[in-house]
């Protein structure tokens, strides 16, 4: 009579899955804003239709809302004493239509604003 061996098998942890599953850490940039600037990225909206129509690039609207990326050291007082920003790096923000100039780095764009442009924080 033949005997079956069986084996014992532990269950792997699928590693390869969860380190492509984790967020993508946030952009390191070689731009570190000065004193009440901050350094932003617009968030893109996903809207290409409206209705039936689709809207090209060119006729699109630059969104209002983006992610901080940098914040600089605080804005300077004319007694020399530094006040600390209200925003910090990972914040949504809400800002003017025109506010800030746009900067390219790495193929990536990216607003440079002060910190009295910014019109709101969402969801903090």
């Amino acid at each position: 009579m033949t005997q079956a061996t069986t084996t014992k098998l532990r269950p792997v942890p699928d590693r390869v899955l969860a380190r492509t599953m984790a967020p993508a850490p946030a952009p390191a940039t070689k731009l570190r804003p000065l004193h009440d600037r901050v350094l932003v990225k617009r968030l893109e909206r996903l809207d290409d239709k409206h209705g039936s129509i689709i809207i090209p690039d060119s006729a699109r609207e630059k969104p209002q809302e983006g992610k901080v990326i940098a914040v600089g050291t605080g804005k300077v007082t004319e007694d020399g004493k530094k006040l600390p920003l209200a925003l910090k790096a990972g914040d949504r923000i809400l800002f003017g239509k025109y506010s800030g100039s746009e900067v390219k780095l790495d193929g990536q764009e990216y607003l440079i604003m002060k910190e009295e442009d910014v019109l709101g924080v969402l969801g903090s």
